[in-house]
């Protein structure tokens, strides 16, 4: 069942949120890789502290509101039949 309106808008979708610390759980991610060092205790030490620097000191992200497509479409409904 498809329904047509003429006068319907859509948004866009928002871009994506940038991820905290990237770039530091790149680097441990990748000496892990490269030296098996999973415990962080000889070569990857430095990487896993300045990790844990960044996760320490980053700013937690704010939660977004939950999308109202379903509420609108419903309401849509409603008017159409």
């Amino acid at each position: 069942m498809t329904i047509h309106i003429k006068n319907l808008k859509v948004r866009q979708k928002k871009a994506t949120a940038t991820v905290m610390c990237a770039g530091q759980l790149h680097t441990m991610l990748g000496c892990w890789a490269a030296t098996g060092d999973l415990q962080s205790i000889d070569k990857c030490k430095g990487a896993a502290e300045s990790l844990f620097q960044c996760m320490r000191t980053a700013p937690m992200p704010k939660k977004s509101h939950r999308p109202t497509i379903n509420y609108h479409l419903a309401r849509l409904g409603k008017t159409i039949q």
